[in-house]
């Protein structure tokens, strides 16, 4: 048995400050962390627990959010204002795990969750570059049913498997960040970082850097917001597609459009191509198709997952579609 010290870190700054310790870790409701560690997938020699950090969930001055990292994700799914103003977002964590993952994981953690792909949890029998860089990946060659269309690299085709993370990408939310040589911010869709010669490298973070607090700017007025996931089966499973969108329609005219995808890329996927062939557009199931081929053009199938780009385009058409009766 490999000994792991504990410690509770008071707040952010001494978080920080506690994991300068070599191979340390930081701990919120280990929804994911002690997965990783029953599986000797992650093997770290200290452990900070960060869930004394802020769970406030505050309303700004220019009516945007704060969401605090240490806020669990039911509190997230159930408040008022998210609800009423960020549907998407609540639709998105609550088709992300079953009641009791909601009640335990918080926002900075599922922000950080790392894949669910089969061959990386297999630390005994599976070779795996986020594992162990340059040993391969037997997922390219392998049962890859589940795994990345878009961003994949000969090194990874690992995906995120986050749905609330789809949905902060969707609403362009801002990360908070403290580490050792201060504060900064970095917008959602850059934090995640596609694999290409290094996916042992997942973020952008710098080494012992925190997550504080995640802030979501407010929405143009009239704007619809929705979330669709497609899996196997009806609950806790991950997604073999998902959709987050934001879409306003004046006079029959798309004015804002805002698409993220889940269950088809290594990080929440933006779908900058696709927003680009909305804006302007008339709000119809043919711009609709339009935007979604255009996203999926470079997509590039495994063996066993060429389903997923019909998949995608279809559930693209059919949410913007929902979201365009809601608009009218």
């Amino acid at each position: 048995m490999r000994p792991i010290t504990y410690t509770r870190a008071a707040d952010a700054a001494d978080a920080v400050r506690l994991r300068e310790t070599p191979q340390a870790a930081y701990l919120g409701g280990g929804t994911n962390l002690v997965d990783l560690l029953r599986r000797s997938v992650d093997t770290p020699a200290a452990l900070v627990d960060v869930t004394g950090l802020s769970a406030l969930i505050e309303r700004l001055p220019d009516g945007g959010l704060m969401i605090g990292a240490a806020a669990r994700n039911t509190a997230v799914a159930e408040h008022r204002a998210v609800r009423e103003r960020y549907p998407v977002l609540s639709r998105a964590i609550l088709a992300g795990a079953s009641a009791q993952i909601r009640n335990m994981a918080t926002v900075g953690g599922n922000i950080l969750q790392r894949t669910r792909c089969p061959y990386f949890f297999d630390a005994e029998g599976a070779r795996c570059n986020k594992r162990h860089p340059g040993e391969g990946c037997d997922a390219i060659d392998g049962a890859n049913r589940d795994h990345a269309v878009l961003g994949a690299s000969p090194a990874c085709v690992a995906v995120n498997p986050s749905d609330m993370n789809v949905a902060l990408a969707a609403l362009d939310a801002v990360v908070h960040l403290r580490g050792s040589r201060g504060t900064r911010t970095l917008p959602l869709t850059g934090l995640h970082r596609l694999p290409g010669d290094h996916p042992e490298i997942e973020t952008e973070l710098e080494p012992g850097e925190l997550i504080t607090a995640v802030e979501l700017p407010p929405l143009p007025p009239g704007v619809a917001s929705g979330y669709r996931k497609v899996r196997d089966r009806a609950s806790y499973a991950f997604a073999l597609v998902s959709v987050a969108a934001v879409l306003g329609v004046r006079d029959g005219v798309i004015t804002t459009a805002r698409l993220a995808l889940g269950g088809v890329a290594p990080k929440p996927w933006r779908a900058r191509r696709a927003e680009d062939v909305l804006l302007g557009a008339s709000a119809g199931p043919e711009a609709f198709r339009a935007a979604a081929e255009a996203e999926l053009a470079d997509a590039v199938p495994l063996r066993h997952n060429a389903f997923k780009i019909e998949l995608a385009k279809r559930t693209i058409t059919a949410v913007l579609g929902d979201l365009a009766g809601e608009t009218s």
